[in-house]
C-alpha cells in the first residue's frame, strides 16, 4: 500500500497560484504520478477552494482551475457521517476552521500525512502526520 498524502485548499492553493511552497506541492503531485504516493482530498476543502477561486478571480478562471484540478491525481474523497463525526470532535476541540477539521479528520481516518502550511494545524501536529509546504508560523 502506498503513502498518502492529504491535502487541505492551503496546499492545493499554493499549488493552483504558485504561491510559497508550490514546488514542494508539485514534486508530491509528480510521485502520485509516478505512483510512489496516493493524494486525497475532502469535498469540503475541494467546496473551499472552489469559493476562494471564484471570489478572488471570477468564474472564467474558476472554470480554468477546475479543469486543471481534474487533470491531477487526487481522489475527492467523499464526506459521510464517521468524517463528519471525526472533523466535529476535532472542531470542538481545536481552533481550526470547519473545513480545516475535515482535512485533519480524513488524515487521522487514512492514517495519512497532512500537506499543509497553514498554522491553525499546528495544534494537531501530536495527533497526526503534517509534512509543512512552508514556515509553520504562516497562516495562508
Amino acid at each position: 500500500m502506498r503513502p498518502t498524502f492529504i491535502f487541505d485548499s492551503h496546499a492545493l492553493l499554493a499549488y493552483l497560484e504558485d504561491e510559497e511552497g508550490a514546488d514542494l506541492v508539485a514534486a508530491t503531485i509528480k510521485d502520485a504520478i509516478d505512483e510512489k504516493i496516493e493524494i486525497a482530498l475532502s469535498i469540503v476543502n475541494w467546496g473551499e477552494v472552489y469559493y476562494i477561486i471564484l471570489r478572488s478571480h471570477g468564474r472564467e478562471k474558476l472554470g480554468h482551475v477546475l479543469v486543471n484540478i481534474e487533470t491531477l491525481p487526487i481522489k475527492i474523497e467523499p464526506i459521510d457521517k464517521q468524517l463528519t463525526q471525526e472533523a466535529a470532535e476535532i472542531k470542538a476541540s481545536h481552533r481550526l476552521s470547519y473545513a480545516d477539521a475535515f482535512a485533519a479528520a480524513l488524515t487521522k481516518t487514512k492514517q495519512a500525512t497532512l500537506l499543509t502550511g497553514d498554522a491553525e494545524f499546528e495544534t494537531l501536529a501530536d495527533q497526526i502526520k503534517i509534512r509543512w509546504i512552508r514556515g509553520k508560523k504562516r497562516a495562508h
